[in-house]
């Protein structure tokens, strides 16, 4: 599997635009996260449409034509340094089509961050603009504005980036082994839906997949499991992080299915790792190669996540 083009670090002085691709955003969360960003000494934007509410689907941050053009708009202007996703929810996979991907080729590689629902545009951002993103808390997410764990990770990563060469968790192994591939991934239930789309990635060889999810049975899981497995989706993965897996059963159950789906493919598997929907949640840089030791609990970046 091919490495991505590391955008440049950021630094004092950064401009980041703030947008919401997927749900709505509760104002308060958002004021502490703009807050925090000021405390870096970065210089925080908010796009024209983030506190939208959809007139008829309360779920979702405005319309599907101006959550994508809030996302286009930010990334297309010189003067940004980042785009950083305010939240997730749902919402993605109605916009993704009406971005103008040549556009957004054209403006260059920048800082791109978000998780969860965010997966879809972390698959299109790697299959589209062959681009390093980051998967981790966003602007006006719980984690991000009150864990301090996961403030300081991201700030040494988006700022000084060969500090967080070596991610350490307080995981174990489920399979225990070493791995060196290319971090992709994301969430579960989204890479299911994504195969078929123009911007679902093919199988290639020598991927370190991660994965979490929150808030889906046991079953659910079970299903997206194999409905990637049917698809070939695990086909040449070298090893596997597993984060968080928030309110998607007692974990004991939900570990027998991973190890149940899983532990045929013959590769090391690290569970329990910190990142996705858990407190102090790690970011993790897609796209960059790095080796796994999943019984030290290690994922050690071949070069920073930035450049």
């Amino acid at each position: 599997m091919r490495e991505l083009v590391r955008p440049p670090r950021l630094r004092a002085g950064s401009r980041v635009a703030v947008v919401a691709p997927s749900g709505p955003i509760p104002e308060e969360r958002l004021a502490a996260g703009l807050d925090i960003l000021r405390g870096w000494d970065l210089d925080p934007v908010v796009a024209p449409h983030v506190l939208d509410r959809h007139e008829e689907f309360e779920y979702l941050a405005g319309t599907d034509r101006n959550r994508a053009a809030d996302l286009q708009a930010a990334w297309c202007d010189p003067s940004v340094d980042a785009v950083l996703c305010a939240r997730g929810g749902y919402g993605v996979q109605r916009m993704v089509d009406l971005l103008d991907w040549d556009a957004l080729r054209a403006a260059g590689p920048k800082v791109f961050l978000g998780f969860s629902d965010i997966t879809s545009l972390h698959e299109a951002f790697a299959a589209r603009l062959g681009l390093v993103t980051l998967h981790g808390p966003m602007v006006a997410g719980l984690d991000f504005v009150k864990n301090a764990r996961a403030q300081e990770h991201l700030r040494a990563t988006l700022l000084e980036p060969e500090s967080v060469r070596t991610v350490v968790s307080d995981g174990r192994a489920l399979v225990p082994g070493r791995a060196r591939g290319v971090l992709l991934g994301g969430c579960l239930a989204l890479l299911a839906t994504d195969i078929g789309t123009p911007y679902a990635r093919p199988p290639e060889p020598g991927g370190l997949l991660c994965l979490e999810d929150v808030g889906e049975d046991t079953y659910r899981l079970d299903r997206s499991l194999t409905q990637l497995l049917r698809a070939g989706r695990f086909d040449g993965v070298c090893g596997i992080l597993l984060g968080s897996w928030d309110r998607c059963g007692p974990y004991e159950k939900v570990r027998a299915l991973l190890l149940d789906r899983l532990g045929g493919l013959g590769v090391p598997i690290a569970e329990e790792f910190g990142f996705g929907h858990c407190d102090g949640a790690l970011t993790v840089p897609f796209g960059v190669r790095a080796e796994l030791d999943a019984e030290a609990g290690t994922l050690t970046l071949e070069a920073p996540a930035l450049a």
